[in-house]
């Protein structure tokens, strides 16, 4: 299991991604181009120490991510039609994230396996990217058996 960021906006919420999939064994890839300069140094704000310890492949753009994909994209979405407590996920999922500022084109959202939403109250837009990052994997990783030991 892995986690994707399309063309991520903010070196912190993918700093706080590192330290998510370091801290609990899931590799991260990150889509370019990203919307901040790729540096160690804005990376380690938020992802600390943990931001070297975390397998990350960077892909030059989505074709480029899409032919490294073994497994079903599984894209987080607010337009997602199926509901998190309802998917089914797969120890080979990749679970991808849009970009904070503008999710993901329609032509990305349509190569998605699945498309899966998390509930939220009436009236509430969304989640922060790490945060939703946090509660898709944490679900994926119960179900498929992958939390660490």
């Amino acid at each position: 299991m892995r986690i994707a960021l399309y063309q991520p906006d903010m070196a912190g919420n993918v700093g706080a991604i590192f330290r998510l999939g370091a801290c609990l064994g899931v590799g991260v890839d990150v889509i370019e181009p990203t919307g901040f300069t790729w540096s160690e140094k804005a990376l380690a704000r938020s992802g600390m120490d943990y931001a070297e310890l975390v397998e990350v492949r960077r892909h030059v753009d989505w074709e480029a991510f899409v032919a490294t994909v073994p497994g079903r994209i599984v894209l987080l979405s607010t337009r997602g039609g199926v509901r998190l407590d309802a998917a089914a996920f797969r120890v080979d999922d990749v679970l991808l994230m849009g970009s904070e500022g503008s999710g993901v084109p329609d032509a990305v959202h349509d190569q998605a396996d699945l498309a899966v939403r998390i509930p939220l109250v009436p009236g509430m837009r969304s989640l922060n990217i790490a945060v939703a990052a946090g509660i898709a994997l944490s679900e994926a990783l119960r179900q498929t058996g992958g939390w660490p030991a």
